[in-house]
């Protein structure tokens, strides 16, 4: 039996066999993370490497973070290993996940993440950084957000920012001037304004094809070739491309590839085992799901291209702010059951839609007649809760949007509360008439994002306003 003392940071955080000297104390060189603290400890089990330790703390105890010397007086606390190996655990599910993420910085354990409210941090000396200095650089509560998303996304690392369309900026600067990115030709209006209009500014030139087809992505890459990015399912046509081989092709060239994966969040859908290396959600929608703070999440796989993010996110200075973070921790506990409840009635609205007489055509996956429901499924786990329809007049639906009692008229989607929008002169404004009509992008073209109610209320209120349209 050897005396042990654990840190605070240790206390929350897997220990390394290289981090406990000889006689069980932690090592002198662990990061620091408060100076001068007395921890109090309780009785628990802790990995160490691939065994368990059991600490029997005799009464509180702590030590100085900045010497790893006991603090006087603080008592006697043993250890002893187990002599069976730790087992291999299951992976949880991404809702047990969205329940039991680590607060590690909080030495009280609270079920709630601290928010972290400052712009800077005391340091232990002037010439000495802790761990953090500036919120700009790091924060602890967006940093458990952070690794909770990465979670999520079977990601190395994951970066938050100010939005969706911050994080997206920051990956068109990883390509440098002369550098092609080959995108999608059906996307977000505000990734096609990027595209089209603030990008190629910087000396980047950007090809659109039809990501459906591999061969025109294919031809389409060139040795100079940075970026392949794309949607599925698109938004709001909802096409379906194959993440796999096209991340194929793209690697085959030496090529990075970014899925918007917005429209599935991770719970539905995690392409970077796909091959993606890049996996944007604007957190705005499902993630946090309540229309109540903007956000983008960048995860990333391999450290290398996590360090390059995280300069760009450092030093442009988009990193997500604290109160936003914690908003965003206290929403994505619910993401999965949110997403579950919404893309069921999604499916039954969708079902509607499809057989009623002043519907034309329903851009679903879910729909039996979608054709690319096979290759979705292979690659997702449901259709999510965003479709779009259209009437074959504008008129009507114009009146739908503005009729119906229970969508609001708005851009976004992902909420709890149903949303409904005329893209052409919402959230796809800005991509010019001739090119929406060019990629089958019409204006009588309706998008609604389901929410939570009662879907037998939804599918009346769509019902009451496509029968009382005009003919």
């Amino acid at each position: 039996m050897a005396a042990a003392s654990l840190s605070l940071r240790s206390f929350f955080t897997t220990l390394k066999k290289n981090q406990i000297d000889q006689n069980g104390f932690l090592s002198s060189n662990l990061p620091l993370f408060y100076e001068h603290k007395t921890i109090v400890l309780r009785e628990g089990n802790f990995p160490v490497g691939d065994r368990n330790v059991k600490l029997h703390c005799l009464r509180d105890k702590g030590m100085d973070i900045r010497t790893s010397a006991l603090v006087d007086g603080v008592g006697e606390c043993t250890n002893e290993e187990e002599t069976v190996q730790t087992s291999h655990q299951v992976e949880p599910s991404v809702s047990t996940m969205l329940m039991n993420f680590s607060n590690e910085f909080d030495p009280y354990e609270a079920l709630s993440t601290p928010l972290y409210q400052t712009a800077t941090f005391k340091q232990p000396s002037a010439t000495d950084y802790g761990t953090y200095d500036y919120t700009r650089s790091g924060n602890p509560t967006r940093d458990v957000l952070e690794r909770l998303l990465a979670k999520l996304d079977k990601a190395d690392r994951a970066f938050c920012f100010t939005s969706g369309m911050a994080a997206l900026s920051a990956v068109t600067h990883l390509v440098r001037a002369g550098e092609e990115i080959v995108a999608g030709d059906d996307m977000y209006g505000g990734s096609d304004r990027l595209l089209s209009q603030v990008t190629p500014k910087s000396g980047v030139v950007v090809k659109r094809v039809d990501t459906t087809n591999l061969e025109e992505v294919a031809l389409a890459i060139s040795p100079r070739t940075k970026l392949v990015w794309l949607e599925s399912p698109t938004n709001p046509r909802q096409q379906i491309s194959d993440i796999r081989k096209i991340a194929e092709v793209a690697h085959a060239h030496g090529a990075l590839v970014l899925v918007d994966n917005s429209i599935m969040s991770p719970v539905l859908s995690q392409p970077i085992e796909l091959g993606a290396d890049i996996v944007m959600h604007s957190a705005t929608k499902f993630i946090s799901g309540h229309s109540d703070l903007m956000a983008g999440v960048l995860a990333i796989k391999g450290e290398s291209l996590a360090k390059d993010v995280y300069f760009l996110q450092n030093a442009e200075g988009s990193g997500l702010a604290p109160f936003d973070c914690w908003l965003c921790l206290r929403g994505i506990k619910t993401m999965a059951l949110r997403v579950e409840k919404q893309q069921e009635n999604a499916q039954k609205i969708a079902e509607f839609l499809s057989s009623h007489p002043r519907v034309t055509k329903v851009n679903y996956a879910g729909l039996p007649d979608h054709p690319g429901r096979s290759l979705h499924y292979s690659q997702a786990k449901g259709a999510g809760s965003v479709l779009s329809f259209l009437t074959g007049s504008l008129a009507l639906s114009k009146h739908v949007v503005e009729t119906t009692k229970y969508f609001s008229i708005t851009v976004s989607f992902g909420s709890v509360k149903s949303l409904i929008s005329l893209p052409c002169f919402m959230s796809h404004a800005s991509i010019p008439a001739a090119v929406r009509e060019a990629r089958g992008l019409t204006e009588d073209l309706i998008r609604i994002s389901v929410g939570i109610e009662d879907v037998d209320d939804l599918i009346s209120d769509l019902e009451r306003a496509l029968q009382t349209g005009p003919a």
